[in-house]
């Protein structure tokens, strides 16, 4: 799953809870950014790995630390920062790594 920070209308509360259920607790995630501004889930290429054509990441999730699948995509507080972490570094983020939010 992925989002389009470019369009208004695709940034939404459901939609992070989607990209966060749609989180595989068992491996490491990391949110990205790309300079495109597509926002998806990686577990292939997590910490400063492959970071070419990223606008920015956030800090890479470990493995059963319960911040993906359905379980946190049902925390509402969770979801608004994430959501905010989003909104607030689209299009110039603060930095290429986001670790407070």
């Amino acid at each position: 799953m992925q989002i389009d920070l470019n369009d208004p209308q695709a940034l939404t509360l459901d939609a992070v809870r989607g990209l966060i259920a749609s989180g595989n607790n068992a491996v490491h995630n990391q949110l990205r950014v790309s300079k495109a501004g597509q926002a998806w889930l990686s577990t292939s290429a997590v910490g400063g790995v492959a970071v070419d054509g990223l606008a920015f990441r956030l800090e890479t999730w470990a493995a059963g630390s319960g911040c993906v699948g359905p379980v946190p995509a049902c925390d509402d507080v969770w979801v608004q920062q994430i959501f905010n972490a989003l909104k607030d570094n689209w299009p110039k983020p603060s930095s290429d790594y986001i670790d407070v939010y």
